[in-house]
């Protein structure tokens, strides 16, 4: 499947920064809020506990955008599943849905990897009032399979990332909100992988092979 719209690389990398900002805004500014209690004298326990909690919050965002949108090491280069796996878990502590993973470690390529992280946040946005997400890996390093599986209250596929997988032109252009489900179909291009969507009542299934 080709995209129906094509960035430039200055965009693409100019959009893609707007949305990492956007991602640590917000815990950087509450770290931000507890400095100034502490300087105000407030409550020492209560600012330091906001300070650490947001913090960790943040590291966990940055670490995550590293191997999701960063260029994790040389073109070419593999990335161990169990890094993904990792800050993934460290990322979904601060999300609303029960995180689950399941897959053998293997090294694959970098833009899989890529992709399969970046197919969680699509799966994290397809259930906005919380519930759970799986992530299962199969076929090893030489044939791999990504399936994310999400369950939920107010289920339903992004409909961002829906636009542009049906292949129609988007009828906004892409911006900061829209480029990730974007940048999701072109990592799946550069991957040699195709996305599906199974939807039901019950559940959202993902898949890419």
């Amino acid at each position: 499947m080709s995209l129906p719209v094509t960035l430039s690389a200055l965009d693409l990398g100019a959009l893609l920064c707007s949305r990492i900002c956007h991602d640590i805004i917000s815990p950087v500014g509450a770290i931000n809020n507890g400095l100034e209690l502490l300087e105000e004298g407030g409550a020492d326990e209560d600012a330091m506990a906001l300070i650490k909690s947001n913090a960790r919050n943040a590291s966990a965002r940055l670490q995550f955008a590293r191997i999701a949108f960063g260029a994790a090491g040389s073109a070419g280069v593999q990335i161990d599943t169990g890094d993904a796996q990792n800050v993934a878990t460290e990322y979904f502590r601060n999300e609303k849905p029960e995180f689950t993973w399941e897959g053998a470690r293997v090294l694959l390529p970098k833009n899989k990897v890529k992709l399969l992280l970046n197919m969680l946040l699509i799966g994290n946005g397809a259930i906005p009032r919380g519930g759970s997400l799986a992530v299962r890996l199969e076929g090893g390093d030489t044939d791999p399979r990504f399936v994310i599986t999400v369950k939920g209250r107010m289920l339903r596929v992004p409909p961002k990332f829906l636009e542009l997988h049906s292949g129609a032109a988007p009828e906004e252009p892409i911006d900061a909100h829209s480029v990730q489900p974007y940048y999701t179909l072109l990592l799946a291009e550069e991957a040699g992988m195709k996305i599906s969507i199974h939807a039901t009542a019950e559940d959202i299934v993902f898949s890419a092979e």
